[in-house]
């Protein structure tokens, strides 16, 4: 399985790496899967109300409305049925890439199985909405997928084999197919809305909508391609002759094949197999989780930054149960903590300066203290013996900059580069550890962590607390925000890197024979 895992992912890494290189990084369409998801879903929505209106439910009169939409009123509604039709698909499209992308990255286990977990409706009920779209329509494809179907759902003990029979004996069937039909499209987009909100609960300041830039740009394509290859209905259906050949979907319906390979009870077998292979992922093998993050009242003030910055809305703020001075405290959930330390790095106490009490701040991590964290940093930087010393820290989740082997620079590698808190970064240099400091992460479009890469930007923009201090200088600060392929990257910045420390040394060795002068 972890072969698998890294096979994938090094490939999704690959493909981030070269879109990135085309698109700036915050609009890598990668990196927006589950937002262009929504896209979809607003594209779908809207185009669909404006369909309804125009759509007649009855059993002669659906086709005949569906043409008149296409072809006499082309060039809006046969738009409109178009950009319908390839939302739809592109809506399959990024919630399959979006799947295997988090399976590859390993975010589907631990603290984020509730959001594996709720996928499993949002699968079935897409394809429930657009396979009764194409019903709907009642042309031949239609009668296909209906009796393809009906038969298939004949096959459960509470049916009792009759709904197929509908479909193949005309005076079976009437226009409250059409009704029901109609129905079913409407209200399950409605109701899978409500579990997608169900779906996001356990994400903190989820994305919902894409860049601007990369919504336009995809909006764009829809429109271009609806333009030049404009959905159309096949001929109508006939429940007097078999529905032979058709062109099928292949986004909703490529398992239609099998319908006509397999018997009905082999396909079952296959569906409930495959769903409750998708439940069982989260704990298929048991996840060793890191602990998760505590809080020491004796040290906590209730400020809130770490329920601001967690990702996961794993900390939330309640009543003061240890009598001090303070109304509020940090209260840490460890089933949704997935140990980023992110909320260590927001505290304000996490202060490698402190030497007169213990460093234990307000809330930190059992498995990486932040002591043991400074006490890291004094060994490692002790071992540069270099003229130019740098004092690197990196993401576990990013390209390990170790394998540079650069003997000038020392490397601490964190859960997620915001654990590290900005006073880390002002203590190396006032403290002459080391001549700079690099800070490694994942892509600036994609962290791993959500939104480590960017609240560390944030601080050290000095626009989000804990800010970085004003007295550091920027130019001996370096950040490398780059996927887990890209050593030439890291390899480049760092040679920048040392070439700018050595000309901030050479001008500052300078400066005292200027002035006797």
């Amino acid at each position: 399985m972890d072969l698998l895992k890294r096979a994938i992912r090094y490939l999704f890494a690959w493909m981030e790496a070269g879109l990135d290189r085309v698109f700036p990084p915050s609009c890598n369409p990668l990196y927006h899967l589950g937002a262009l998801g929504f896209l979809y879903y607003w594209v779908v929505v809207a185009t669909g109300i404006y369909l309804y209106i125009f759509f007649d439910t009855g059993l002669t009169e659906a086709y005949a409305s569906i043409q008149q939409i296409t072809y006499e009123q082309w060039y809006l509604g046969g738009v409109m049925r178009s950009l319908h039709r390839y939302a739809s698909d592109g809506m399959v499209a990024m919630m399959a890439v979006h799947m295997l992308r988090e399976f590859s990255l390993d975010r589907y286990r631990g603290a984020r199985w509730f959001t594996w977990f709720t996928g499993l409706p949002i699968l079935w009920m897409v394809y429930a909405a657009g396979i009764s779209g194409y019903w709907m329509v009642w042309d031949k494809l239609a009668q296909y997928i209906a009796i393809a179907t009906t038969e298939w759902l004949d096959r459960l003990p509470i049916v009792g084999g009759t709904i197929a029979r509908n479909f193949l004996d005309p005076s079976r069937l009437d226009d409250r197919f059409f009704t029901l039909m109609v129905f079913m499209h409407i209200f399950v987009p409605l109701f899978l809305l409500f579990v997608l909100w169900i779906h996001l609960q356990r994400v903190s300041r989820p994305t919902i909508n894409p860049p601007r830039l990369l919504a336009g740009g995809t909006m764009l394509m829809l429109m271009v391609l609806s333009l030049v290859k404009p959905a159309e209905s096949q001929p109508p259906a006939d429940l007097t002759m078999v529905p032979s050949p058709v062109g099928l979907d292949w986004f909703y319906l490529p398992a239609y094949p099998l319908m006509d390979i397999w018997s009905d009870a082999a396909l079952w077998g296959l569906v409930i197999f495959a769903s409750a292979l998708f439940i069982a992922l989260p704990w298929l093998p048991p996840l060793r989780r890191a602990r998760a993050a505590e809080v020491d009242l004796a040290n906590c003030n209730g400020c809130q930054r770490c329920v601001d910055d967690c990702p996961f809305a794993a900390v939330e703020m309640g009543m003061r149960t240890d009598g001090r001075p303070f109304d509020m405290q940090a209260i840490v959930d460890p089933d949704l903590c997935v140990a980023c330390g992110i909320c260590a790095g927001a505290c304000p106490t996490s202060m490698p300066f402190r030497k007169a009490s213990a460093l234990i701040p307000g809330i930190d991590m059992p498995d990486m203290p932040i002591r043991g964290l400074r006490d890291d940093v004094e060994r490692e930087a002790g071992k540069l013996t270099g003229k130019i010393r740098i004092m690197a820290f990196g993401c576990q989740h990013g390209w390990d900059i170790a394998r540079i082997g650069d003997p000038d620079m020392a490397v601490l590698r964190l859960p997620c580069i915001a654990m590290l808190p900005p006073a880390f970064i002002d203590y190396v240099l006032s403290r002459d550890l080391a001549d700079g400091v690099l800070l490694a992460g994942c892509s600036e479009g994609d962290c791993y962590n959500r939104r480590g890469v960017e609240w560390t930007n944030a601080r050290l923009a000095r626009t989000r607390d804990p800010m970085l201090r004003s007295r550091v200088q920027m130019e001996r600060v370096e950040t490398v925000w780059a996927g887990p392929v890209e050593g030439w990257t890291h390899r480049k910045r760092l040679r920048a890197f040392k070439d700018r420390l050595a000309a901030l040394r050479s001008a500052t060795a300078t400066r005292p024979d200027e002035t006797v002068e």
